[in-house]
């Protein structure tokens, strides 16, 4: 049985926590990690046997591998240390802070002795892979523009540090759009060109935009749009996806759990979730556990991670400079991917 300790035990790390009960065979929450001892030692109490320390490096001798959910300025500094302690790692999205933090993760990263792995929780939610198989399969023919839409009210006065630029390197687009861009880059491949416009009107206590829109194109000529917000008072696209073919349109609806094809103007569902909300967090922990129980790199590696970082950084450069931005020769920069 794989022994789990968890860093950071705020909100991302007891929504990891909270999704783990079909793992316990597979899996322990051996301990607990937070700044705020009493913070672990409330979370450790609720997993019998679990340690609560402060400092995350006392956790080393209790673990096999450890769930990094911290702030964005901590993740390369905690990160590089558990792997030089031989622990496994996944890391919560994104991979670090700049480009050099990046790279050094990648030279690091001997998956799978230990696995680096990247929570991009996305690509494990049966839906959103649905929508995925069919954009790459060309199932009703070829995929040339795809959009995504993330439409949500988050308070920065709970997460403080989520205003703050440097501490999240940028504002919505790099902290939560990069979800998506990885998305669209799983979907539709390597892209040349895009641009990004935000602002933080209507966003109070974002330093950088807390609403975001980032256009590109790809070298098939498809082209890409993805739109987030932490400022949505009300919603009615909320999270979904459309991918237009030469066959029809798909729509993804998250929170109905259904995909629909469109011909025309009536829809036809073609796919539905059948899995509880909350689960493709235990997904991706099933996958994290895979690639350890059975030597495997995970799909969302480091250096497939620091691909669609690349994009974000270029995106925002060329939007300080009022530019397209050039995307050409991201995937080669970025090894592996």
């Amino acid at each position: 049985m794989i022994r789990l300790g968890i860093i950071g035990c705020g909100s991302m790390g007891t929504n990891h926590r909270e999704r783990f009960g079909s793992l316990r065979g597979r899996m322990r929450l051996a301990g607990f990690a937070d700044i705020s001892l009493e913070c672990a030692r409330k979370a450790a109490e609720e997993n019998e046997g679990a340690v609560a320390v402060s400092d995350y490096r006392e956790l080393f001798p209790h673990v096999d591998g450890v769930v990094v959910a911290v702030p964005h300025d901590l993740h390369f500094a905690i990160g590089s240390e558990c792997l030089r302690a031989g622990k496994h790692v996944l890391m919560e999205k994104p991979l670090a802070l700049t480009e050099q933090e990046c790279r050094d993760l990648i030279d690091m990263d001997t998956s799978p002795t230990p696995v680096l792995m990247v929570g991009y929780v996305m690509r494990h939610d049966p839906l959103w892979q649905a929508m995925g198989d069919m954009i790459q399969r060309c199932t009703y023919g070829q995929v040339f523009h795809a959009a995504i839409w993330t439409e949500q009210l988050t308070g920065v006065a709970r997460h403080p540090w989520y205003g703050d630029a440097k501490r999240a390197d940028g504002g919505q687009l790099f902290s939560h759009g990069c979800h998506y861009i990885d998305m669209l880059m799983d979907w539709l491949g390597d892209p040349v060109c895009g641009s990004h416009v935000g602002t933080n009107l209507g966003t109070p206590g974002m330093e950088r935009e807390g609403t975001s829109n980032v256009c590109l194109k790809f070298g098939n000529g498809a082209t890409g749009y993805h739109f987030g917000t932490w400022g949505a008072r009300g919603s009615y696209l909320r999270y979904s996806a459309e991918a237009h073919a030469e066959e029809g349109l798909l729509h993804l609806d998250h929170d109905a759990g259904v995909i629909s094809l469109y011909r025309r103007r009536e829809p036809t569902e073609i796919f539905r979730r059948s899995d509880p909300a909350g689960k493709p967090v235990a997904r991706q922990m099933e996958a994290f556990l895979d690639c350890i129980e059975n030597r495997r790199k995970p799909a969302t590696s480091a250096a497939v991670a620091f691909r669609g970082l690349q994009v974000i950084w270029k995106l925002y450069d060329a939007e300080d400079r009022g530019q397209l931005a050039d995307l050409r020769g991201i995937a080669s920069a970025s090894g592996d991917a």
